[in-house]
This record gives C-alpha cells, sequence and structure tokens, in this order.
C-alpha cells in the first residue's frame, strides 16, 4: 500500500478558489478517476463539502473535527490522522491524498509518491495554494501528457532507511 498525493496546481501553486477547484479541464477529470477509482481517497471537510457526494468506486474518508458524514456508507469520517494511518495498514490498496491544502500539509510526511497535474492558466481569485517546498525530497519519475495542455509529473520520495 502507498501513500500517494494527487493535486492540480497552476504556476503560482494555487489549488483552490473559495472551497473549490478554480478550473475545470475535463481531462484532468478523467485521470483523476482512472488513478483514484477503486482505492481509498482521504480528504479534508472543505474538500468534502465541495464534491457534494462520496466519489463513486472509492472508499471517502474525511478527515476532519466536524461530522458531517453520518449515514453514507460509502464514507469513514476520523478526527485525527493517526487513525486514518491505522485504517490504511489494513486496506488492500493505496491511499490517495486528495486535498486540501492542510490535508497535504498533515500526511506531507508520509506521502510515497506525489501525481502533480500543471494547470497552464493562473487562477484568477485563488486564495488557496500548495507551499513552495511541498515536493522538497522527491524526484521525478515520469510525465504524462493529458488533453488541453496539461501535463502530469509524477515524483516519488527515495526509499527510506530502514535502519
Amino acid at each position: 500500500m502507498a501513500i500517494i498525493a494527487i493535486v492540480a496546481v497552476d504556476k503560482n501553486l494555487a489549488i483552490g478558489r473559495v472551497g473549490a477547484i478554480p478550473w475545470h479541464y475535463s481531462a484532468d477529470m478523467k485521470f483523476f478517476r482512472r488513478q483514484t477509482t477503486g482505492h481509498a481517497c482521504v480528504m479534508g471537510y472543505r474538500t468534502w463539502e465541495s464534491l457534494g457526494k462520496p466519489l463513486k468506486g472509492r472508499l471517502n474518508i474525511v478527515l476532519s473535527r466536524k461530522n458531517t458524514v453520518d449515514g453514507q456508507p460509502e464514507v469513514i469520517h476520523f478526527t485525527d490522522m493517526n487513525s486514518v494511518l491505522s485504517l490504511a495498514e489494513y486496506l488492500r490498496c493505496d491511499l490517495y491524498v486528495i486535498g486540501g491544502a492542510q490535508i497535504y500539509k498533515a500526511f506531507s510526511e508520509r506521502i510515497d509518491r506525489w501525481l502533480v497535474t500543471e494547470v497552464p492558466e493562473p487562477a484568477e481569485g485563488a486564495d488557496t495554494f500548495m507551499s513552495a517546498d511541498f515536493l522538497y525530497g522527491f524526484t521525478v519519475k515520469g510525465v504524462e501528457v493529458l488533453e488541453g495542455g496539461l501535463k502530469v509529473t509524477t515524483y516519488e520520495r527515495p526509499e527510506r532507511n530502514s535502519d
């Protein structure tokens, strides 16, 4: 099981505007669906709210102090990261970290791989950004070009020493 973060960023490292993704690229949505279907997706409260419903074909994990997912069997709510990581040990799939900024930051030391879609246009009015050093310690492992001028770069953390 790997912990994989998936994010789309513009050249200014913007990822959000008023609790939502500030652009819509069909190719990016298809890529996201292809990568995450059949896996677990952990997200924060605002990301969960922006979706409006569970992601189909995935285990939806909401990490938040607010419990707003009652009565939805496809969704698990946790209030702390350690609970998510404990569950991840039993999953027979990868764990995708899908946002927002606070969730990416919380999992930063645990992420094995980043899938970063580079959006060609700057997001007007963006209010949520990735930190400038979010890829520190990662190396490029591949690039995939999508329709619409999008490029997805895969970054991996070098093997950790198990001394």
